[in-house]
């Protein structure tokens, strides 16, 4: 019934009558044709009256339904076409009229399921029936052999009660009340499995019956499948008539295209044809062209040729008139030095003479020449104060100048605008020509006293601005470098002595040491006894010689330094003459092994200062150590150095000393001091700081440098009215005097660059460019210049000659005064002590009085003559401005957006009134940047404050895009300042880095989706700092279910950085979480997170969801035990939470199931992996860690040392040849000397095939690598040896569903829910192993293999300790009932050791085993698998019974047969075949008595043998080995001597020495003759005697008399009752053998004689007489029925002749015997 319900489900789940009509509907709107499809199917479907299949169609097939309607509704053109022409073309019959459309074709297929649905479960209820029927017939017999035993039991309860027994009868009883409960259990049964037979019988008939009433619609379908199959054949017809049209289309199109190539491919080729032409024509005329091209080329090159040698040939006699003209300039020097020294001796006379008048006329010589002095100081400072009146001058004049053009530009412009760049710069050089007018006009009565004076000389760049270049040289130059240098010379005369002393001393003479050693010092030691010292001796000669033997220990070479010193230097440093310094340092052992040391002394120079304290410790174990002291008295102040030496076991040693004297170390902070720009009035200070870091103080003097320094750029001094953005830097040609030993000093003239270490500006991009002079004011570059120089120089003794280089360079000289110079001043402090260790800070002072660039140089010396001088340049800008900022460059730093910045912009005024001050913000930046006031008016001689206000916003980059770089964020903003009565405006420049203070999260929305309450859940966010300054941040106000890590979400975050950081989320309760996360930073930012979650309650929770197993060895197992339990006992969710994920439904209540999907590749295995929970229960989970070593990384590393092997080979095979080369070499050169040309040449043809020999090694790819390999072997041990320790993490999800998992059909039907996943996280660190095994190719699984049961077998396993300590081995308990044995356990295992154990196998029972051995140590557990198979041996023989029976044969003839033995075990077997004629025990068998003699049914199995003594039958082979499943062929042969019906045998079948598995009786016969006769019962006994007591004669008369008498008794029993009679049958078999003997005689007749008689008493022989052939037999049958009367207890006889007929005539008389047997 349950069947047939659900068939009337499943048809109840299709598409109903409704369905099927809006589907048929939906079909007629898009397809005309199909339009009565509907009520044809209905009317068809209520002729069938099919009352259990109406609803034909089911859900799933409406996507069929839909697809095939869409492909008739695009096939429905081409079917109409088709349809018109196969309807012209073939007669339509009325059946073929109708064409099957999709809803026939959907109907048929329907109808079709259903009846296949029908039939299956026809047949399905059909196997029901049978086996209920079964299991009933079943129960009947148990219920039979119930009542059966019940009633024996009765039985048994009576009998014990007549006998008394009380015990049996409480026994029977409870037996006979259990059987009585039994029996009703089973009648019980009975019924139930009746009732189901029953209903599952009516269940048969109704569908019986439904298969009867779908008869007509099974007939009605198969037409209709029929129809479908022809209308489908003609469906494919018209489809291959279309597409043999459409190939036809295609080829016609093909054919075309074709043509259609070809005329576009001739075109082609006449347009390519015509455009060759047309580019020969081109390229004639483009040659032409190009020669009249390069024509008129070469002309204007031979032009500018000319006019190039013009000018060279100008410029040479340019060059040549120079340098005539500084040869005439040479003498007018000299001749003006001249004239100087000897007004210099005038001036001394006059002097000396003025002395003496004064002294004559009694005056004070002293006082009169005070007042001369005086009144020369007071006519120079009268000089300096018109200087400084014509200076006046000059500044009022340009300010003059100044005031009226600017008077004169505001008329021009309509507007009071800045004027333009080059108005401007026009005006200024307007001005300035007038104020050169003016300064010519008023210097012109001055010119004698200016001391320097411009030159001007050609310059390289003609067509580039003439520049201004400054000359520092003066008349005074030469001569005081000269007197300088004398003086020198006389300081150095000073200093040198003429006094000797008596003896010179030690530290004055140049020893050698070697020497001294050898002669000053006796090598032997002091009180030490003649052997002693010989032996010292020898060693001291053996260390001197370096003979040194190599030390091993443990196969190591120890190379280095035997003992380590702690200082490995010994210093004393900064020592003073008579004082003791001590010092102590520790020698450590360094040798592998036990040392020692022995001091041998110090170096000699330092025997007299040093000595050394050491006390010999003795021997001194690897790493121990011991002291020595050092004492350093100093009598001499010098630098010492040398070493100390030891003597060691392995060889000799020195500790390195060094004795170093008080010094001075003087350093500068720095070489070079800008002051920057400043403004003429002011006074700036700056400090260098003079550092000595040594211990011997001294005394310094800092002065201005005498030298001119060379390679110093001085910079043009920059006027007020030039552009401030025209910036360039020019060279200066400097005079430099140079004085040497030998050569005279002289002055060289050269120009250069900047020197970067001494002179730096103040800003770097900064440099100031002069304006170009009017031309009436240039210099014409003529030799005047020149001849101005001469006149210079020409007091020098000697001069030198200017270079031509320095001509070419035509540097341009501005004039600079002498009060620039002055401007640069020292401080207070210019000598004084600085002592040891010490820093003294000396001050410059830059007073600005002109505007320009202003520098120094600066020496500082010292007193010792050790120390060098140290020099530094200071340099500076003054600028002159009424009004001025003193900070001209306002620095913000680094600002952030939308934050406020505030400073303070000091402006000075030095003019005498008050201006009129206007601040000036440009419009880019009106909207972030303002100066406050934006007027205001500044006192004479006074400060005013302004405060500038900068608000970044975020529209700078694009407010301010002039000013503002985006990439960098570096503002820079020029500001101005606009005076009043000033035509130049007061600029700087502010400056500020502005960044954002944005945090960027990335993700901005966190979604943690599911997330169990059991485990809490991790992402990770990214927190930038888009800012370059840092900022500290925090997550504040963070709910209890979130957690931020690290640092519990605050921080700092530097500029540009990025930080992690992990949100931790771990759901309460289950439901639906949606929050955000504020993050705060200093500045009061606030910056959000979205996050949202769902909280799933899983209905399976672990015990434990992290599991940390112990460090694991390799090879190792680690195990750790947990629970999965299922807590869920109620749905209500009131008294407790419920499992659901979020808001959703409840997860039921019952068994609920789980799976731990663990990686193929992880050592991990959790057992059992799938199971099912019941509520309130928990199941135990065990997880274990294996770690082991990967696959590929073996490959890998066996790969690695085949590299390697390879490698150290081909060297080997390179060290070879090289030797052999070599060897070679020796004798061709050898053969060479002999005169023997032919070797050489032979040598140099094998060298050179040699060379060409060796080839690259390939290295193979790691899947050529087999497993079984030594590669592979060598690399897993070595992988094992080296093994380094590692820490894995496994995260192992766990499935849960809802259910029970089914055995058969296992998880794959239960719906898992990826929300209630739990994971369980494992945390495996691994370690090398200890013990690790050596033999079985390193594999711990030793499979024994398959073993006969009660054999035994012992296997090695070779284990080593490679760890660095002893160990201690324990093992684990073998299971004393099982097969497995450890023979001989070890105790300890040594470093490094190897040892072997034996391990046995006996199965007792044929199974496998499996067993675990764990040897265990300290530090590791090795775990050895041990298995093994118990077989039981079994054969399959080919002979069928226990008796080989070889037949008949003649005697003494050979016969043979083969029999085969199947292995049909699983092991090989070593079998032995063993005859029992053979045994050893046969003499002892024989002393007993004959067993027919104890019962005539034994008879011995070895039977009559023969006379010779050989044995009848011999087997072959007798020993071997038959694999598994493989057939052995045993040959036996029958090779009687004599004629016997007795002979027999015995083989017995012995595997693996033990167990005799089988036993064969051989059997055979021997005849003197060709035929025989088989058959009867037995008349004689089965053995016969050996001895032989008849001679030949009386044989051959017995045979004779034997062949009348041959007798055989056949006993027949004739089965008789009272209804029927079943006769005696017999058979006898007359035999022919087959043998090359009697060759006259083929075939054996026989024929009965005597047998009317025999009929008569009932026996019937057949057949009487016939033919045999040699080697076959025939069958007698002998019968017998009892005739009518016969007395059934007395036996029916008679008698009859045989006559058998071969190469000899035998008879036999045949005796019959016959009884009547009673059923």
């Amino acid at each position: 019934m349950n069947q047939l319900d659900q068939m009337h489900d499943m048809e109840a789940c299709g598409i109903s009558e409704e369905n099927l009509s809006l589907e048929l509907s939906f079909v007629d709107e898009e397809n005309e044709e199909e339009t009565g499809a509907a009520d044809q199917l209905m009317e068809e479907k209520e002729s069938w009256k099919g009352p259990e299949l109406e609803d034909d169609f089911e859900v799933g097939e409406e996507e069929v339904a839909h697809r095939d309607s869409k492909e008739a509704l695009e096939g429905a053109g081409e079917d109409l076409d088709s349809g018109r022409r196969e309807s012209s073309e073939r007669p339509m019959t009325p059946r073929s009229r109708r064409t099957m459309n999709y809803v026939d074709r959907v109907r048929v297929l329907n109808l079709r399921r259903n009846l296949n649905q029908l039939d299956n479960l026809a047949k399905e209820k059909e196997a029901v029936i049978r086996k209920t029927r079964e299991e009933l017939n079943a129960c009947h017999v148990r219920i039979e052999a119930l009542t059966t035993q019940q009633r024996d039991v009765k039985s048994g309860i009576e009998s014990e009660k007549e006998s008394g027994n009380t015990a049996a009868v409480f026994r029977l009883q409870a037996l006979h009340r259990r059987l009585c409960a039994e029996l009703g259990n089973e009648k019980d049964l009975e019924s139930k499995i009746t009732e189901m037979l029953n209903e599952n019988v009516l269940e048969m008939w109704k569908i019986e019956i439904e298969q009867g009433n779908f008869s007509e619609l099974r007939k009605q379908i198969r037409k209709d499948e029929e129809e479908l199959d022809q209308q489908r054949q003609e469906q494919a017809a018209e489809r291959l008539q279309k597409q043999k049209g459409r190939a036809q289309q295609l080829s016609r199109r093909w054919l075309a295209m074709e043509r259609k190539i070809q005329e576009t491919k001739e075109d082609y080729e006449q347009r390519l044809s015509k455009a060759l032409e047309d580019a020969q024509r081109n390229h004639e005329r483009a040659v032409q062209f190009l020669k009249n091209s390069l024509g008129r080329v070469r002309e204007k090159e031979a032009s500018e040729e000319q006019k190039r040698q013009e000018f060279m040939h100008k410029r040479m006699e340019t060059v040549l008139s120079l340098k005539s003209s500084i040869s005439s300039n040479r003498e007018k020097l000299r001749t003006l030095q001249a004239r100087k020294k000897a007004d210099a001796c005038d001036a001394q006379e006059q002097d000396q003479k003025m002395k003496e008048a004064i002294q004559a006329q009694g005056h004070n010589v002293t006082r009169e020449a005070f007042l001369f002095k005086r009144q020369g100081e007071f006519e120079r400072r009268k000089k300096e104060f018109m200087e400084q009146q014509k200076a006046r001058k000059m500044e009022i004049v340009t300010r003059i100048l100044k005031e009226e053009a600017q008077l004169e530009r505001v008329r021009k412009q309509s507007h009071p605008r800045i004027p333009k760049r080059q108005d401007k710069l026009s005006d200024a050089t307007k001005w300035r020509m007038k104020t050169w007018r003016y300064i010519e006009r008023a210097c012109d009565d001055s010119v004698a006293v200016v001391t320097q004076k411009s030159w001007r000389s050609p310059s390289p760049c003609a067509s580039l601005d003439d520049r201004n270049f400054m000359l520092e040289a003066s008349r005074e130059t030469v001569p005081e470098s000269k007197d300088q240098e004398e003086k020198e010379e006389e300081e150095n005369d000073e200093d040198e002595t003429l006094a000797e002393p008596e003896f010179v001393g030690i530290w004055n003479q140049e020893c050698n040491l070697s020497k001294m050693i050898d002669n000053g010092i006796d090598s032997k030691p002091l009180g030490a006894s003649k052997l002693e010292k010989e032996i010292f001796s020898q060693n001291l000669e053996k260390l001197h010689s370096s003979i040194i033997h190599k030390h091993k220990v443990c196969g190591r070479e120890f190379k280095g330094c035997p003992f380590y010193s702690k200082p490995s230097l010994i210093h004393f440093k900064d020592f003073d003459i008579g004082k003791t310094y001590k010092k102590k340092m520790v020698l450590i052992n360094a040798f592998y092994s036990i040392n020692y040391c022995k001091l041998v002394g110090v170096s000699e120079h330092l025997k007299n200062f040093i000595t050394v304290l050491f006390d010999p410790p003795g021997p001194m174990s690897a790493g121990m150590s011991c002291e020595v002291g050092v004492t350093f008295k100093p009598m001499i102040n010098e630098d010492l150095e040398g070493e100390v030496t030891f003597l060691s076991q392995i060889g000799s040693f020195a500790i390195p000393l060094k004795c170093s004297t008080k010094k001075c170390v003087l350093a500068l902070d720095k070489e070079l001091i800008d002051f920057g720009t400043h403004v003429v009035g002011e006074t700036i200070s700056r400090t260098i700081t003079l550092t000595n870091c040594g211990a011997l103080g001294t005394r310094f003097q800092l002065c201005k440098s005498a030298d001119a320094h060379p390679a110093h750029a001085a910079m043009v001094p920059h006027t007020p009215t030039e552009p401030p953005s025209t910036k360039t830097m020019v060279c200066v040609p400097v005079v430099e005097a140079t004085v040497g030993p030998e050569k005279g000093s002289g002055i060289s003239l050269m120009g250069c660059l900047a020197d970067k270490e001494t002179v730096s500006l103040n800003r770097s991009e900064e440099v100031i460019q002069h304006t170009v002079l009017p031309d009436r004011l240039r210099l014409s570059p003529t030799l005047s210049n020149i001849e101005h120089f001469g006149r210079i120089a020409s007091g020098m003794d000697t001069a030198e000659i200017i270079p031509q280089s320095c001509l070419d360079a035509t540097p341009v000289e501005h004039p600079l005064s002498m009060e620039e110079v002055t401007e640069i001043r020292l401080g207070k402090v210019t000598e004084g002590e600085i002592g040891p260790f010490s820093s003294i800070k000396l001050q410059i002072i830059f007073t600005p009085a002109i505007p320009g660039d202003a520098q120094a140089d600066f020496e500082i010396t010292f007193d010792n003559p050790d120390c060098k001088p140290l020099r530094f340049s200071a340099i500076a800008v003054s600028v002159a401005v009424p009004v001025w900022v003193p900070n001209s460059d306002v620095d913000l730093k680094i600002c952030m957006y939308d934050r406020l910045y505030q400073d303070c912009i000091i402006v000075q005024s030095r003019a005498s009134i008050a201006l009129r001050l206007k601040f000036d913000v440009c419009k880019e930046l009106a909207n972030h940047m303002e100066l406050l006031p934006k007027t205001g008016y500044i006192q004479a001689h006074s400060l005013f404050s302004v405060q500038l206000k900068f608000l970044p916003r975020l529209s700078l980059p694009e407010d301010a895009k002039k000013y503002f770089d985006e990439k960098t964020g570096v503002l820079e903003v020029p500001m101005t300042i606009i005076v009043s009565d000033q035509s130049k405006p007061v600029e700087f420049t502010v400056h500020a880095i502005v960044t954002p203070s944005d945090l960027e999260i990335s993700p901005t929305e966190v979604d943690f989706g599911f997330c169990s309450i059991y485990e809490a859940v991790q992402t990770t966010i990214v927190l930038t700092n888009k800012g370059i300054l840092p900022q500290e941040f925090g997550f504040v106000g963070l709910p209890e279910f979130v957690e931020i890590q690290p640092n519990d979400g605050f921080g700092i975050l530097l500029p540009l950085e990025s930080l992690n950081l992990d949100i931790i989320f771990k759901a309460k309760q289950a439901k639906e979480y949606s929050f955000d996360l504020t993050c705060k930073t200093e500045i009061n930012r606030k910056f959000k997170l979205s996050c949202k979650a769902v909280g799933v309650y899983p209905p399976l929770e672990l015990f434990h969801s992290l599991v940390q197993f112990s460090a694991t060895a390799l090879n190792d197992v680690s195990t750790a035990h947990l629970f999965v339990i299922n807590s869920l006992a109620s749905l209500n969710q009131f008294t407790r939470s419920v499992p659901r994920t979020g808001k959703k439904e409840m997860a039921p209540v019952g068994p609920t199931s789980f799976q731990f999907l663990v990686p193929e590749d992880s050592p991990i295995t959790i057992m059992p992996c799938v199971g099912t929970v019941l509520p309130g229960k928990k199941c135990l989970l065990e997880v274990s860690f294996r770690p082991v070593l990967g696959d590929q990384l073996i490959r890998m590393e066996a790969i690695h040392l085949l590299c390697q092997a390879a490698e150290a080979k081909a060297q080997m095979e390179r060290k070879a040849r090289e030797l052999e080369l070599q060897r070679r070499k020796e004798e061709a050169m050898m053969g060479r000397k002999d005169g023997k040309k032919q070797s050489s040449i032979s040598f140099l043809s094998q060298a050179s095939k040699d060379k060409n020999s060796p080839r690259p090694f390939e290295p193979p790819s790691p899947e050529d690598i087999c497993p079984d390999s030594e590669e592979y072997i060598a690399a897993h041990l070595s992988l094992v040896r080296n093994f380094a320790n590692r820490f894995d993490r496994y995260v192992i999800p766990c499935l849960v569903a809802s259910g029970d998992i089914d055995e058969k059909r296992g998880a794959e039907d239960l719906q898992y829910s990826p929300h209630y996943t739990l994971y369980l996280e494992l945390h495996c660190p691994a370690v090398a192993p200890a013990v690790v095994v050596m033999s079985n190719n390193g594999k711990t699984l030793f499979t024994f293999g398959d073993v006969a049961v009660g054999h035994k077998i012992k296997k090695e396993v070779k284990i080593q300790n490679i760890s660095q300590e002893p160990l201690i081995l324990g093992y684990s308990f073998l299971n004393p009932f099982g097969p497995f044995m450890l023979a001989n356990p070890i105790s300890t295992l040594g470093e490094g050791e190897s040892r072997e154990l034996v391990i046995s196998f006996c199965p007792e029972e044929s199974k496998p085993f499996f067993e675990t051995l764990e040897i265990r140590s300290g530090k590791a557990t090795l775990t050895l698998t041990l298995t093994g198979q118990g077989v039981v041996p079994s054969i399959a023989c080919s002979v069928e019974g226990d008796v080989f029976n070889m037949g008949y044969i003649v005697a003494k003839e050979t016969a043979t047969s083969t029999f085969k033995i199947e292995n049909t075990s699983t092991l090989p077997l070593k079998y032995s075949i063993f005859l029992e004629s053979l045994s050893p025990n046969r003499d002892r068998e024989h002393q007993k008595l004959p067993p027919f003699l104890a019962s005539p049914e034994i008879t011995d199995l070895v039977g009559t043998q023969n006379y010779s003594g050989l044995s009848v039958f011999s087997v072959s082979p007798v020993e071997g080995t038959i694999c598994f499943g493989k057939c052995q062929e045993f040959t036996v042969t029958f090779s009687p001597d004599h004629e016997s019906l007795f002979y027999s045998d015995c083989i017995q079948v012995v595997i693996f020495g033990k167990e005799v598995i089988r036993v064969i009786q051989l059997k055979g016969a021997a005849r003197n003759h060709m035929m025989f006769v088989e058959g009867g019962d037995p008349l004689d006994v089965p053995i016969e005697s050996l001895a032989i007591t008849t001679s030949v004669a009386e044989e051959a008369a017995k045979s004779e008399s034997d062949r009348a008498t041959n007798s055989i008794l056949l006993n027949l029993e004739c089965v008789q009752s009272e209804t029927f009679v079943i006769p005696a049958i017999r058979e006898l078999k007359v035999g022919g053998i087959r043998t090359a003997q009697f060759a006259s005689k083929k075939n054996v007749e026989y024929s009965w004689e005597n047998m009317q008689l025999l009929q008569l008493k009932g026996f019937t022989i057949d057949p009487v007489k016939g033919t045999v052939e040699r080697g076959q037999t025939k069958s007698i049958s002998v019968s017998w029925v009892p005739p009518a009367g016969s007395n059934p207890n007395q036996p029916v006889t008679g008698s009859a002749i045989l006559t058998v007929k071969g190469d000899v005539k035998e008879v036999y008389s045949v005796y019959f015997m016959g009884r009547i047997v009673a059923k």
